[in-house]
């Protein structure tokens, strides 16, 4: 049987017009799906397109079409909110939002050309370098053999000296042997051992302290500690020992806690942050409050002000809180000081993906600022303030000449507020906390950003990509609790290995024992 293909239709006398062709220009179809990488085919390159001058080309002709049916223009105008928040999206990277630095594709490294300074250490870098020792642990005296001197008369002349500084990694074992008297009666006398040593066979204070400075401190996983311990100490280690290690300096630590939720909040600069972890398959918060000197983080299932008000640091706090603009900590009764750096990001972002000049502008008025506060030794004076203000809200009205507000359509009956972009957004929050946009310039105490903040809590995020997830609430909260002794010891100079050690043996560094003393 012999198969015959139905003929080709005959192009019709009029050109034929499909849906929504009167605004869709399309030059010529793209035949070819996979085309090979160098064969020169004229595809779109999305980096190539004004993703902004193309939308508004779209939405000018829906406007100009009284062709297209209404069905046809509301599923355009859907597609286009979906183009416009998937080229925000696809925009984004670490110098214009909150991005990090990891996810940017193909990051730009600066040339070692560009930079001035040759490689190496510089001349005012102090170093580190090997340096004698006065006392040395051994001695070890290396004679001559005098048989392989010529003949003669030989007396001592000193000696040259070398010293090769080493490390002995090995497990030290302390047998306690408590005397035992007995008088004529038969009542035996045991002398006391040594306050915690209670048991037959225990680990040691400094056991302790390593393991929960490289597991809390160091990051590293709890079967790399266990290997570390064994392999190299000969002391046998469990995972539950090791959670039993953490456990415990985080119950010797509720002086600590305390001590911290009584004195940030008098502080006159606390920053605040927070930052989403994972506790066991869910999604929690981390909230930090911090400063120079103090550091205290804590785990909680909201983000907002019920977590917060459940930590009790700022609630009692009335000084100047440092943030990112998270709407509840405009619930506390303390004054505000924005964080910059994210403003800058924003404003990079609105100068490089929506072309707002002002955007640039702002950036540079308040890079400006906060160099000329750098190299003032003294506060700004009110007339110097009053000039800054006035520069602020001329680029704010220029602003918004370029970046008006949207109006509603013809005939709109909603009342629901009219969506508004990016930069809009920027500009009606730059305007309406200005004076905690500025608090850096009227108070010469406040930084220009939040990096404290973020800086504290910069480690879980490194401890979430290592370990995946906190097991529990009681896990996450023993590791925010060791993190802020720590952080807070390194804040006062005090090395992560010598607040661990006097945990374990009971003596804590000096700023903290004269406020338990003064507290007495």
């Amino acid at each position: 049987m012999s198969h015959q293909w139905p003929a080709t239709p005959a192009k019709p006398n009029a050109p034929h017009k499909a849906i929504g062709e009167s605004f869709f220009a399309v030059k010529k179809p793209c035949h070819n799906i996979r085309t090979p990488k160098h064969s020169g085919h004229n595809c779109l390159n999305a980096k190539k397109i004004s993703v902004n001058k193309t939308i508004a080309r779209v939405e000018q002709a829906l406007r100009d079409d009284g062709n297209t049916s209404d069905a046809v223009k509301s599923a355009v105008t859907q597609l286009v909110d979906l183009v416009k928040l998937l080229a925000g999206q696809l925009g984004l990277n670490s110098q214009n939002s909150s991005k990090p630095p990891s996810t940017d594709p193909l990051r730009q490294r600066k040339k070692l050309t560009d930079n001035p300074r040759k490689p190496g250490g510089q001349l005012e870098h102090p170093g580190a370098q090997l340096a004698t020792v006065e006392k040395p642990n051994k001695i070890k005296t290396i004679k001559i053999n005098r048989r392989l001197l010529p003949a003669g008369d030989y007396q001592e002349d000193g000696f040259e000296a070398r010293q090769v500084i080493d490390i002995i990694m090995r497990r030290v074992v302390t047998e306690y042997r408590a005397q035992i008297l007995k008088n004529g009666a038969g009542v035996r006398f045991v002398a006391p051992f040594p306050v915690g040593v209670s048991r037959p066979v225990q680990y040691g204070p400094a056991v302790k302290s390593n393991a929960v400075y490289l597991s809390m401190f160091q990051l590293v996983p709890y079967e790399r500690v266990r290997a570390q311990f064994g392999e190299q100490y000969g002391i046998p280690l469990s995972a539950g020992t090791l959670a039993n290690f953490n456990a415990e300096a985080a119950t010797r630590l509720g002086v600590f806690e305390a001590l911290a939720k009584r004195i940030l909040p008098t502080q006159s600069i606390v920053h605040a942050d927070e930052t989403g972890i994972n506790v066991g398959g869910s999604r929690w918060w981390l909230h930090c409050a911090s400063n120079e000197l103090w550091t205290f983080l804590a785990p909680h299932q909201k983000r907002g002000h019920q977590a917060m008000d459940a930590i009790g640091i700022l609630p009692k706090f009335f000084g100047v809180l440092i943030h990112d603009h998270w709407k509840p900590y405009y619930l506390y009764s303390c004054f505000h000081g924005l964080c910059n750096a994210h403003h800058l990001r924003e404003l990079t972002f609105a100068h490089e993906e929506d072309n707002q000049q002002w955007a640039a502008a702002m950036k540079d008025f308040l890079i400006k600022v906060n160099t000329e506060k750098i190299a003032r030794e003294g506060e700004f004076t009110k007339t110097r303030i009053a000039a800054i203000r006035k520069r602020y809200r001329k680029l704010l009205d220029e602003a918004n000449l370029e970046c008006p507000a949207p109006h509603a359509a013809v005939g709109a009956t909603s009342k629901r507020r009219i969506k508004r972009s990016k930069s809009r957004n920027l500009l009606e929050r730059l305007r309406a906390y200005e004076n905690d946009v500025l608090r850096f310039v009227t108070n010469m105490d406040v930084p220009f950003t939040n990096n404290l903040g973020e800086r504290d809590i910069r480690m879980t995020k490194i401890q979430q990509k290592i370990s995946g997830c906190f097991r529990s609430e009681e896990d996450a909260r023993i590791f925010c609790l060791i993190r802020s002794y720590l952080s807070t010891c390194a804040k006062h100079d005090v090395s992560a290995s010598a607040a661990l050690d006097g945990l374990f043996t009971g003596v804590w560094p000096e700023f903290i024992q004269k406020l338990l003393d003064c507290a007495e």
